[in-house]
């Protein structure tokens, strides 16, 4: 097995997501509205529970952590793993790799019910083959990659390792 080109390690990966975490608490400067991350399964889900921790030490704002689950390939159906009202909320959509965009767009889709105060989203990793409308607000590492390679993001026992291309 060939050895993995790691374009990220675990202390790149914390820094990565602290430097994110304090661009959002300086957009949320002065706003007490609650704040909700959308993780996107499950990737996502970790990463929107290491910023919300993180978070709570630079806002006073209310901060939960709800998971959306999808088929990424055919997203028919798009589930919330709790039912909240996220009307007049700081909602944040958070995903471990953006590629086409197209997973971000239909992550937008149950928000689609309500009026937020704000949508946000925030990737680990960004890379640069868009085919939808969708540029992620908060970025820790944007990668030209080929339409071959494919990046993988790693948790083990939901703590974020690395991140490396295939």
């Amino acid at each position: 097995m060939a050895a993995k080109n790691y374009i990220l390690n675990r202390e790149a990966a914390e820094q990565k997501l602290h430097r994110m975490t304090l661009e959002l608490a300086e957009s949320l400067n002065g706003d007490t509205e609650p704040v909700v991350l959308i993780g996107i399964r499950n990737s996502g889900t970790v990463i929107a529970e290491k910023v919300a921790g993180l978070l709570k030490n630079y806002v006073s704002n209310e901060i939960k952590v709800v998971s959306l689950t999808m088929d990424k390939k055919h997203p028919v159906e798009i589930t919330l793993d709790e039912q909240i009202s996220l009307n007049n909320l700081h909602v944040v959509i958070t995903d471990d790799v953006t590629n086409s965009g197209r997973t971000l767009l239909y992550a937008l889709k149950p928000l689609l019910d309500y009026f937020p105060k704000s949508i946000q989203t925030l990737v680990l990793v960004e890379r640069m083959h868009k085919l939808f409308p969708i540029n992620p607000d908060y970025v820790g590492l944007s990668v030209a990659t080929t339409l071959q390679e494919h990046i993988q993001v790693e948790v083990e026992n939901g703590v974020l390792t690395g991140a490396y291309i295939q």
